[in-house]
């Protein structure tokens, strides 16, 4: 049985995005609005530095600043995940020991990059982190970007160790959710990661999910949750489609991050724009993000009001 409080990483956790001025620097200011902004939704936490957070483009001591920032607005108040993988096994060890020195709630980190690895190479990589700290470590799976394929034999050993409780899985099957649920035993976490098959996760053994496009659209994601957890299958099935569609037209931006920024700017929370390679979202395509946006907000509206006349 694990030591840990799993009940705090289970449900609708928000992979946060980065925030910056307009000369493109880390902006403290934006990343506590944007925090209290989540807070205010009721989601469960925040994931911090992850891919949406664009962590692996900004240097050490920016992501510091930006974990700072959030610990400093929500800290014991949201669960704070930190994202701490980096090209280097001495940088992520370095953001570990300062996440546990701020007070986040757990780490997490994905397989070292750009180099081909061997499973224990990637073993050394994370243990390096485990060990370094007393936080509860997160596996971060995304094969299609790290180009490493986690397996169940790897995933066991893993979770063997006592401060390993979950993985975030971000590849597309659900059937391997389902097996790295069953590897990692009863007490181990498995968290959604594609955010157009929340449902599917949850239906087929995941405990909550972590998502990017959940930033846009965090009032939906909870309403698909309670729909889930009171057994309305098929209301969490129309409105999991309703947020597919939202998606789809996300996607079709020359940029993902770009237009969820446009979108959350919108909203009166000024991101800044994705710091390149990723692409800002053009003056072409703001009137159909402006589009998506009102979309976002009458569907935030609807389930607002059904949760009111329910309560």
């Amino acid at each position: 049985m694990s030591t840990y409080d799993l009940n705090k990483f289970k449900g609708i956790i928000v992979a946060m995005y980065a925030c910056y001025d307009e000369d493109g620097n880390v902006c403290p200011e934006s990343v506590k609005r944007l925090a209290r902004h989540y807070a205010g939704t009721g989601v469960k936490g925040l994931y911090v530095g992850g891919s949406t957070g664009e962590g692996i483009l900004q240097s050490v001591a920016e992501r510091k600043l930006a974990l700072e920032a959030v610990m400093e607005e929500v800290g014991g108040e949201l669960t704070v995940i930190v994202h701490v993988g980096a090209p280097s096994t001495r940088d992520s060890v370095e953001l570990s020991i300062h996440a546990e020195s701020v007070g986040a709630d757990a780490i997490s980190a994905v397989p070292a990059i750009y180099y081909r690895l061997p499973p224990a190479g990637v073993e050394r990589h994370w243990r390096a982190m485990i060990d370094s700290t007393k936080l509860p470590f997160i596996i971060y799976h995304i094969p299609q970007t790290t180009g490493f394929q986690l397996t169940t034999s790897l995933l066991s050993k893993m979770a063997a160790h006592e401060r390993v409780i979950g993985v975030k899985i971000s590849s597309e099957s659900a059937f391997e959710l389902q097996q790295f649920k069953a590897a990692g035993g009863p007490d181990f976490l498995v968290l959604n990661g594609p955010d157009e098959q929340y449902l599917a996760g949850r239906s087929i053994g995941a405990d909550g999910g972590i998502g990017g496009t959940y930033g846009v659209m965090p009032e939906l994601f909870l309403h698909i949750e309670r729909c889930f957890v009171d057994s309305r299958m098929e209301e969490a099935l129309e409105w999991q489609t309703r947020v597919n569609a939202i998606i789809v037209e996300l996607l079709s931006f020359p940029s993902l991050y770009g237009a969820c920024k446009a979108i959350m700017g919108l909203r009166g929370l000024d991101c800044g724009e994705p710091r390149l390679p990723l692409l800002p979202l053009g003056e072409s395509d703001m009137e159909r993000a402006a589009a998506l946006k009102a979309k976002i907000m009458e569907y935030t509206g609807n389930v607002k009001a059904e949760r009111t006349i329910v309560s």
